[in-house]
């Protein structure tokens, strides 16, 4: 299958990555043999991009990931790993720290916990509003030059920051949730990087299952499943949004395809410098998402999808108030 490239900088990956997050944390419990059983059947499959984050699970994501590779060829894997969210001891957030000597200090525990010798793609989780993003990302490029990291990437960066990143050193991507119910991206950001010759690798999809197509209004949240507090799966946004899909699902049905191929094909129209992020904890939606890159759509056909689910159709904000307020992308001005 056509490989994507990651900017004009970045390396060239599968056209959808697999995102770890919900292996270890923040939707619940989830089995562990079965999430290392998927990356298996991710890599099996050709997915060559597995993105994760030194806070996920508190360094259990990276630990899981390292007992995944092990016995493959680390030169068929793309890592790309997110720093700098703090946690405390009950899994809380205590705040973002982009200084220089913490993004080294960071990858030298993220380094020993994936068993490797370097990362390919390592990038602030959240811009930190108290160091300046020169900074922090020269603090990546001396890494760079060491040769612990291949390229930089950034995570919900605004316009602004992007260009003064790459005034610094070459970005590969800007890892950015976008799908068919967020669509901010597309006012300032995503033409700012297509401008600079920077990549997206887009995250939330499927809007963390609220359009799956799996969802339904009465499902029960585990404990310790951050959609709990989001507005998008609250009270009557929950029903509103849930409504939207209702259209997409006779388009779905039409392609002999689910509402999640649809929504993940859809994301794969909007450029060849866009990879995907599924967040499959789980064979069979690994599998179902990997449908999607054998879906074609049609110029009409994705005109009925973006006026089944218009772009400022969706009830509420992608995150609760207190997180809204860390991202850079959402700062005026920047989407």
């Amino acid at each position: 299958m056509k490989t994507r490239k990651l900017g004009i900088n970045g390396p060239d990956t599968f056209p959808i990555g697999l995102g770890c997050m919900g292996m270890s944390d923040l939707y619940g419990p989830a089995d562990e043999n079965e999430s290392i059983a998927t990356v298996h059947a991710a890599l099996d499959a050709g997915i060559t991009l597995l993105d994760t984050g030194d806070f996920y699970g508190m360094g259990h994501n990276e630990m899981l990931i390292r007992n995944a590779l092990h016995g493959r060829h680390r030169d068929q894997v793309l890592l790309s790993v997110k720093f700098g969210a703090m946690r405390d001891p009950a899994g809380g957030w205590i705040g973002t720290d982009g200084r220089p000597e913490a993004v080294k200090n960071f990858l030298a525990y993220t380094l020993r916990r994936l068993g490797t010798d370097h990362v390919d793609i390592y990038r602030p989780a959240r811009v930190d509003p108290a160091v300046p993003i020169e900074e922090t990302v020269g603090a990546i490029a001396d890494l760079v030059k060491a040769g612990y990291v291949r390229h930089i990437g950034l995570s919900e960066a605004g316009a602004k920051t992007i260009r003064r990143a790459q005034a610094v050193h070459p970005i590969a991507d800007l890892q950015i949730e976008y799908s068919l119910i967020s669509r901010g991206v597309e006012a300032e950001i995503l033409p700012t990087c297509r401008e600079l010759g920077i990549g997206i690798t887009a995250y939330g999809v499927l809007s963390r299952g609220l359009i799956s197509g799996h969802w339904g209004k009465d499902r029960t949240l585990s404990t310790g499943d951050f959609r709990s507090l989001s507005p998008r799966f609250s009270g009557d946004n929950l029903e509103h949004n849930l409504s939207l899909l209702d259209a997409l699902r006779r388009i779905a049905d039409e392609k002999r395809a689910t509402v999640a191929q649809i929504a993940i094909a859809w994301v794969l129209s909007r450029g060849d410098d866009i990879v995907p992020l599924v967040g499959a904890r789980r064979r069979d939606r690994l599998f179902e998402s990997l449908g999607a890159t054998r879906i074609h759509l049609t110029a009409d056909e994705l005109v009925r999808i973006e006026q089944a689910v218009p772009i400022d159709a969706v009830a509420g904000e992608r995150y609760a108030p207190m997180m809204m307020e860390h991202l850079d992308s959402e700062r005026a001005g920047d989407h």
